[in-house]
């Protein structure tokens, strides 16, 4: 409290100093130009007068006493309107400094509890909603609260990461555990089938730690981009070709349909296949058989469109906005023994935005089907 007192103590001298400043600059500009112009305008005022009176006085010359007591009239007309401009820069000073101290101060104690790990902590905007009609201190008070959210959605994110890696890593490490103390105590059998089970569980923590490691090089923006202008139809059909014998052994239909004469586009080829293989495979997994997988591209004004249409299960609208986060579920209770890390979407998000396009996702709701779309920008 002291500390903004000593604040609120110094922000208040600093405006009435400011605005004392402009008061004294003032009255000495204004008794500056009245020295200079009395004289004259006395003259002038003095001969109007007598013309007026019938010429009578005329010819007389200026009465020094009659001009010393105007001069000290209008002087002392300047120092009782300084007099008053000062007592009056003092009130202002005193409510403009509260107006000014009481949001400033509400941002430092909010601001000291979001250091402390509150990162509920949320400031009034005191004056108008609209943006437009919004003063530099409501303005303030937004962004402060912009910054709020983010760093309490990246504090939550955080903590659901942590959460999430040790849930992802639990399991495989209990099945591997459990596996070897049952090969140890006799249990079990030094079986292909037993040992099999163990290397599996083994590649499934491989593929978290690699995603992990991935995801990290994403965010941070540390991995290299080698775009160069490639047809449309050889980065397709370089992720359908790989994922052709899963789509067959499944038992679901993977269709091309590229429109002709689609321009090129400027991207690397390797990440943009990294993105498709993602899209792919995920429309595989969450397709049931004999149903089919559409890739469709089409050109817009400065980008090229790729969309990824499955038969599968659908998505609820209320998740589709969450669906890029890391490790999000949007059935909680679905193991990810039969997927991937869940981290794959956010990890392709940031693959396209990387090289100028977007992402996102579309669906009519459960056993709907779903479609992912992203754009890259064209050639030249």
């Amino acid at each position: 409290m002291s500390v903004l007192r000593s604040i609120r103590r110094r922000l208040g001298r600093k405006l009435f100093l400011s605005y004392l400043i402009i008061i004294v600059v003032g009255v000495v500009v204004l008794a500056s130009a009245a020295e200079f112009t009395i004289p004259t305008s006395f003259d002038r005022h003095l001969l109007a007068m007598q013309s007026m009176m019938g010429g009578a006085g005329m010819g007389m010359g200026r009465d020094p006493d009659l001009l010393a007591s105007f001069r000290a009239a209008v002087t002392e007309s300047l120092l009782l309107a300084a007099s008053a401009a000062v007592v009056a820069a003092v009130v202002v000073s005193l409510l403009v400094t509260r107006r000014v101290v009481a949001p400033v101060r509400e941002m430092m104690d909010a601001s000291r509890r979001i250091a402390d790990g509150s990162y509920a902590e949320r400031v009034e905007v005191r004056g108008s909603s609209d943006p437009a009609e919004m003063d530099e201190l409501d303005q303030l008070a937004v962004t402060f609260n912009q910054m709020a959210d983010k760093l309490e959605r990246t504090e939550t994110m955080r903590r659901e990461l942590i959460g999430d890696v040790a849930h992802e890593l639990r399991t495989p490490l209990s099945t591997i555990k459990g596996s070897l103390e049952g090969l140890m105590d006799g249990v079990l059998a030094p079986s292909e089938a037993n040992l099999l089970q163990i290397h599996r569980e083994a590649d499934r923590m491989q593929r978290l730690v690699a995603d992990l490691q991935e995801l990290s090089r994403v965010e941070a923006g540390a991995f290299e981009l080698h775009p160069r202008t490639v047809e449309v139809e050889e980065l397709v059909a370089g992720a359908a070709g790989r994922l052709a014998g899963q789509f067959e052994e499944k038992g679901v239909r993977l269709e091309i349909k590229l429109a002709p004469d689609l321009p090129r586009v400027k991207a690397d080829p390797d990440r943009v296949g990294q993105v498709m293989l993602n899209l792919l495979g995920n429309a595989l997994q969450y397709t049931p058989s004999g149903r089919t997988v559409e890739v469709l591209a089409r050109p817009l004004a400065r980008h090229l469109e790729i969309e990824v249409h499955d038969q599968g299960i659908g998505i609820p609208a209320e998740h589709l906005p969450q669906l890029f986060t890391r490790f999000y579920r949007v059935d909680r209770s679905r193991s990810r023994a039969g997927g991937g890390s869940g981290i794959g979407l956010t990890i392709a998000k940031h693959l396209v935005e990387a090289q100028g396009g977007r992402i996102w996702a579309s669906s009519q709701g459960l056993g709907k089907g779903s479609k992912f779309t992203f754009t890259l920008p064209l050639a030249g």
